[in-house]
């Protein structure tokens, strides 16, 4: 059995013919990408891996903001088989986006940060507003980057430059992010869900099959690296470091990592 979300934290959907459009809504936590949601993604996109009458899918978060990361407060790992297993569930929803048969489609207004770069860069497409910025971010806390980004944002934007982001933690904008061919497609702000149905529209009409296999084609090699990033990420929940990075995230201060 799934946990609900809480009140607060809701996934929205919304049909236009063969488009699903869904929006992560957690406007106290600035979209982040907390369990409960990342579940509740997670079955929503297995149930309609299957219903022919949806032919494309836009991922989006409401209130001007994509999504912020994930929750920092919800990071509780005691153990390696819990780290494992909550990694096992979360890769659930890179696996439906990027080796999913449905093309997906990001909108990304504000802040895409952390678990929120990794699912838009699981995206087959991403189109952000003039006003977006984009960071890694994740050793800030202690932690890899996961769900999939290292192996997605090489693909995009090649190894050289995936380290910069995620060594120095460099927020880059809107525009930098489509000369280095992180973003596809760049629009004026509030746009971006707008523009992002036309190309989702385009996508539904055309022929499935081709799209889906080629899909699963560019998805070749995530399986391995989902399995070693969970296998690495564990370790690393459970280090000094990380807890270290939580404590200072929460309270507002900078890190002081000792290498534990």
């Amino acid at each position: 059995m799934t946990d609900a979300p809480a009140p607060e934290m809701h996934l929205h959907e919304a049909r236009d013919g063969a488009v699903l459009t869904l929006t992560i809504d957690y406007p106290a936590r600035r979209n982040a990408l907390a369990l409960p949601l990342r579940e509740r993604l997670a079955a929503v996109l297995e149930a309609v891996e299957g219903d022919p009458s949806i032919r494309a899918i836009i991922v989006t978060g409401a209130g001007g903001i994509f999504c912020s990361g994930g929750d920092i407060a919800g990071m509780d790992v005691s153990s390696a088989l819990n780290g494992r297993e909550r990694l096992r569930r979360v890769h659930r929803v890179i696996r439906f986006l990027a080796a999913g048969s449905n093309p997906v489609v990001a909108a990304v207004e504000g802040w895409c940060v952390g678990a929120g770069l990794s699912v838009a860069c699981a995206c087959d497409v991403i189109v952000a507003a003039e006003d977006a910025k984009f960071m890694a971010g994740f050793g800030k806390v202690g932690l890899m980057p996961d769900l999939g980004l290292p192996y997605t944002l090489p693909a995009r934007i090649g190894a050289g430059r995936a380290k910069q982001l995620f060594l120095f933690h460099r927020q880059i904008g809107a525009a930098e992010a489509e000369r280095i061919g992180l973003v596809d497609e760049v629009v004026p702000k509030g746009q971006a869900l707008a523009v992002a149905g036309e190309r989702a529209r385009f996508l539904a009409e055309q022929a499935p099959a081709p799209m889906a296999l080629t899909k699963a084609m560019l998805a070749a090699g995530l399986d391995a690296a989902l399995e070693v990033e969970r296998h690495y990420q564990t370790t690393l929940f459970l280090s000094a470091d990380h807890a270290e990075g939580r404590d200072a995230f929460m309270g507002k201060r900078e890190p002081k990592f000792r290498g534990g």
